[in-house]
């Protein structure tokens, strides 16, 4: 796999990128941030290799410490955390969308597809993870509780991220060359 010094640039530009959309907070009845939607646009833009990469970077700075994640957190223990999964998810959503644009035959309904897909097992290692946290320190918790709280509430902002973002990553595809 190689990588140019354009390709590590590009990669290190997203996952700044996805930082800030993880700083980005908006107000509703359960608040919601951009990570996603900074996933959806590092692998949509870059493609999957330099998209999946930018998510890895990001993972990693995060991990290290550096304040990257929502609410300028940053270390470990926010992965290791009842919400870490949805973190870690965000390099299974840069995966498959990988996936998904090595085999697409026709990319304008294979990106926001992908982009579900790549959500909806975000969703499901984020969810298998919190139920896991969450048992060991505060009881046992059900899987459609644990929905309830940490998926639903979400699916709605989601899909208007997919939106946006598929939206845009045409518009900019048409007029330049990542």
């Amino acid at each position: 796999m190689k990588f140019s010094v354009r390709d590590m640039a590009l990669s290190a530009l997203f996952a700044a990128l996805i930082a800030v959309c993880s700083w980005i907070s908006v107000p509703s009845a359960v608040p919601f941030t951009l990570q996603t939607f900074g996933v959806f646009m590092a692998a949509g833009l870059l493609g999957g290799k330099r998209g999946t990469v930018s998510v890895l970077i990001y993972i990693l700075l995060g991990a290290a410490g550096i304040p990257v994640f929502s609410g300028f957190k940053g270390g470990a223990g926010v992965l290791v955390g009842s919400t870490g999964g949805y973190i870690v998810g965000f390099l299974f959503t840069a995966l498959i969308m990988w996936l998904f644009e090595a085999k697409a035959r026709n990319r304008k309904y294979t990106l926001p597809i992908s982009m579900a897909v790549g959500l909806l097992a975000c969703y499901a290692f984020g969810t298998a993870w919190f139920m896991f946290v969450y048992a060991r320190t505060s009881g046992s918790v059900g899987l459609v509780t644990a929905l309830t709280w940490c998926v639903f509430p979400f699916i709605l902002p989601d899909a208007a991220k997919i939106t946006l973002a598929c939206f845009l990553i045409r518009r900019i595809k048409s007029v330049v060359r990542v």
